[in-house]
């Protein structure tokens, strides 16, 4: 039994705080909202993001994190992309003592172009944790909430640090393997987004599952090109973080990333889609940081472009699908030849 604080009370958050809770820990539900924390503490649900779930009573909400995360072992991080920083500077503020570090945040900052762990090793001192683990895969909030069966992945930069994350989370709903790539675990975890993006807006338009198999598959060709520009092992594209979660995320409609592209795909504008979904949609600005990526790695990736085109320029999301359509003769295996022999 260990004391942890998960830090963000979205979907996500509550999910895996459930999991803790189930496998007997301390669990410690950070908010800045007040009357979240009380619906939380008063009447075990947190409506808003996982409606027809019970939380356990072990889960108790604050406000404070200060102390929230007073005395725990662990803490994880599941907040949006954007809020990493601050939180971490917070965090920083009114933490003592070492705990294991743990990220569960799909994305890329566009700005620096950094992964959510290089942030925090930005904004955290090393005093307070060895390595950072990020836990990513295919996993619904609102199925892993129900506890049906999920298999995600952690990764660290030492397998030892990795494993202590896995013993907090395994257990016969909950299956946690290790990965030593970190570099492809957190990419293939936030690049699926745009192609959920973009399987959502296939659907939209019209198109058949033929478009959407296409886009997905494509789209995985992408991901490994500029995971591996980037250090990354191609073999982690073919696992939970890369086909598993490319594929739950681009065919459910759990997923706000395919949500979003499905309004863009019937022609809503980008702003009402944001205002309608209520919630995070990590992909958007993911987007914006892979194809700057893409051009500072000197990577193709065409699906993505098309995207960014379609969310930041005013492209007609009809006409960018045209031009991926219409594009110059490839053979398939020479994308496979190259993510293989870099």
């Amino acid at each position: 039994m260990a004391n942890v604080a998960v830090l963000g009370a979205g979907s996500w958050g509550t999910a895996l705080s459930i999991v803790l809770a189930d496998n007997h820990h301390d669990v410690r539900l950070w908010t800045h909202r007040e009357e979240q924390a009380n619906e939380i503490n008063e009447s075990h649900m947190n409506k808003k993001y996982l409606k027809e779930v019970s939380l356990p009573e072990s889960i108790v909400a604050y406000t404070d994190l200060k102390e929230a995360v007073q005395d725990v072992t662990a803490i994880v991080l599941v907040v949006p992309t954007k809020a990493i920083r601050d939180v971490c500077r917070q965090l920083q503020k009114v933490l003592d003592h070492k705990v294991t570090l743990i990220h569960a945040t799909k994305g890329i900052d566009p700005d620096s172009l950094k992964r959510v762990s290089e942030m925090i090793t930005e904004e955290m001192p090393s005093d307070f944790y060895d390595d950072v683990v990020v836990l990513s895969g295919p996993s619904h909030a609102e199925e892993v909430g129900l506890r049906q069966p999920t298999t995600v992945t952690v990764s660290s930069e030492t397998m030892k640090t990795a494993e202590l994350a896995q013993d907090l989370f395994i257990n016969e709903h909950f299956r946690v393997y290790t990965n030593p790539d970190i570099v492809g675990v957190e990419l293939g975890g936030a690049l699926k987004n745009i192609i959920a993006l973009g399987a959502g807006i296939s659907d939209g338009l019209g198109y058949g599952d033929n478009a959407k198999a296409a886009l997905i598959t494509r789209g995985l060709a992408e991901i490994a090109r500029l995971g591996t520009s980037m250090g990354s092992s191609p073999l982690t594209f073919a696992g939970l973080t890369g086909v598993g979660d490319l594929i739950v995320t681009c065919t459910s409609q759990h997923s706000r990333n395919y949500r979003a592209g499905y309004m863009l795909g019937q022609g809503q504008d980008l702003e009402d889609v944001l205002e309608h979904m209520g919630m995070v949609v990590e992909g958007v600005r993911t987007t914006n940081a892979a194809y700057k990526l893409s051009k500072e790695q000197g990577v193709e990736m065409p699906i993505t472009a098309g995207i960014e085109q379609i969310l930041f320029q005013g492209a007609e999301a009809k006409d960018v699908v045209d031009q991926l359509m219409t594009r110059g003769r490839r053979h398939e295996m020479e994308d496979l030849t190259n993510v293989l022999s870099d």
